[in-house]
Parts: structure tokens; sequence; C-alpha cells
């Protein structure tokens, strides 16, 4: 079955997860960590999403954000793909370090920002790694707490729903979390119930996806194959010619990536209108994702080709 575009709600709060290729670690060094967070930092700044909330583990890693009018997937595909680069430079190795698509849950704020924020940052407790919070150095606990210095970490929505006054908002902030000491698991938190993109009650969710699907309509297949055929300098009409051509065949799929995670296109349309076997796209469309972590031209030409279909 062919997964769901995902859902880009500007302002709209997201539990997002990345983890390791086949389980493996992703941090094996302290410097590894710190290079995560200066990447996330520029990322606030270069897309306009805010972090409420993260937690930096040992083969995964938890964020609690806010998106700006950029789609997270291009924010989260340029931390993946630097980070990857960066690791696998100093490392000396090559190839995949994370698990295909980050996952994201979109989350109703209003109904589930503190238990979210305080179940990220009990992450460590749970697995066993410390007794209290406040002994992880790398989720962002400690900042709440007025213990470490994190100018791109938002603290302000979460403790002024505990008091006005700072000291009075951190104190109840550290009781609440406290309080959620001995929670196990929350299935909840890594996929919804009636839609698995979402966590909120069916008002919330009826209202986002009407929100989504009037965004998405602003967004035409025919600006994305224009936009992307300006970019491989092809014209559209050779995208139905032979596979062999290796542009044409990576032309086809960043269409295709586009048009799912955009709402324009379904496998099945692209495929009919290219006389493509669908299962046979969707299998180079799953290629296309992963070369994305280790190969920085297609990520750049990935890049180009959103940035020309929205200046159009």
């Amino acid at each position: 079955m062919a997964r769901k575009p995902r859902l880009h709600l500007p302002g709209g709060l997201y539990h997002v997860m990345l983890r390791g290729n086949g389980g493996q670690d992703i941090f094996f060094a302290k410097k590894d960590r710190r290079r995560l967070l200066e990447l996330l930092a520029e990322g606030t700044a270069r897309f306009g999403f805010r972090v409420h909330g993260f937690c930096l583990m040992t083969n995964h890693l938890h964020l609690v954000l806010q998106a700006g009018e950029e789609p997270l997937a291009r924010a989260m595909q340029n931390l993946s793909f630097r980070y990857t680069r960066f690791l696998n430079a100093r490392m000396g190795r090559v190839g995949h370090l994370f698990q295909g698509r980050y996952k994201a849950l979109l989350v109703d704020g209003d109904s589930y920002l503190l238990e979210l924020v305080r179940y990220v940052h009990l992450n460590p407790v749970r697995a066993g790694l410390v007794k209290r919070p406040a002994d992880w150095t790398w989720s962002g606990h400690r900042a709440y707490l007025g213990k470490a210095e994190l100018p791109w970490l938002t603290t302000d929505w979460v403790l002024e729903r505990f008091a006005g006054r700072r000291d009075r908002a951190r104190a109840g902030y550290a009781a609440f979390v406290r309080e959620g000491l001995g929670e196990g698991h929350r299935p909840e938190f890594h996929a919804g119930a009636a839609d698995a993109r979402v966590l909120a009650d069916d008002d919330f969710l009826e209202r986002v996806l009407a929100r989504s699907g009037r965004r998405r309509a602003t967004l035409k297949l025919d600006d994305i194959v224009a936009g992307v055929c300006a970019v491989y300098g092809l014209e559209a009409r050779a995208l139905g010619g032979p596979t062999r051509r290796r542009q044409l065949s990576e032309a086809r799929g960043v269409i295709a990536l586009i048009g799912r995670d955009s709402g324009a296109a379904s496998l099945a349309q692209l495929a009919a209108a290219w006389r493509r076997d669908a299962s046979t796209l969707s299998r180079n469309l799953r290629r296309l994702e992963q070369r994305q972590d280790h190969d920085p031209e297609l990520a750049r030409r990935i890049e180009a080709c959103n940035n020309t279909i929205i200046q159009a």
C-alpha cells in the first residue's frame, strides 16, 4: 500500500524520529552529538522551525518540532544528509546511516504538548541509561531547568503553562517531569490511531486534513514536472522515454518524490502517465530516497528542484 503524503501544517507540532539503519548506532563520540545539535540549530535559522524538546539516544533521536512555512521534509532531509556526510567522513565509511525516511507524527499541541516534551526528555530514564533525566546531557531537559544554555531551544511555550515567573515555571515543569518517571512506552506518541500521521481528536484531524488538502491543491503536477525538467534540462515529453537513461529515470523519481509528498500526484497516476509499472516506480522511488543520505549531488539537485517549483 502506498504511503500517505506527509502533512505539512505551518505552526503544527510534530514528534520527529530518526533511527539508525538496521538499528545501528548513529552516535559514537561526544563530538558526534555536538555536531548534530549544531546542525539542528542551523536548521532553525535556515528553515524556520522551532525546537521545543529533543533527546539524542544511541541509535536514534527524538525531536519535538514546530513547523514553519518550509515543509519539515526539506529540513529533515538536510539534517540527515549533512550529519551522515559528517559521520562518514569522520569514520572513513560509506553508505546509509539512517533507516529510510524520518518518521513524523503531527500532534495536537493544545492537548499533548506537555506530555510529549516530558515523554521525549524521559527517554534515557526509560532506557535505563540514567536514573534522572537531568543526568543525561543530550536532551533539552537541563535547558528547561536553567542548567544549560541552548539559545535555539524554545522553552517559553511549555514553561508559560506552569507559571508566569520563570523560577516558578521551572519548578512546575520539574515536578511534572518527576510525576512521569514511572511512565512506560506510549505507542500513541509513535503512531496515531484514526490516521497514523496524527495524534489528536477527530475534530482536529478533520481540520488538519482540510487545510492540508487546500494547501496541496495549490501545487499542480504540471508545476512539479516543469520545475524538475528545468533543473535536469529535459523536455516533459521525454519522461515517457527509455528507462536506460539514468537522467530520465532520476528525474521521474524526483517528480514522484515531490508529487507524493505534496499530494499533487500518486504513484499510480504517474505510472499511468509514463506508461510504467507502478511497483517498479515505487522501488525506484525507495532507492532514490535511500541515495539522498549519501549522495550530495542528488540532494542538491532535489533541493534545486524544490526551489525552482516554489519560485515559479
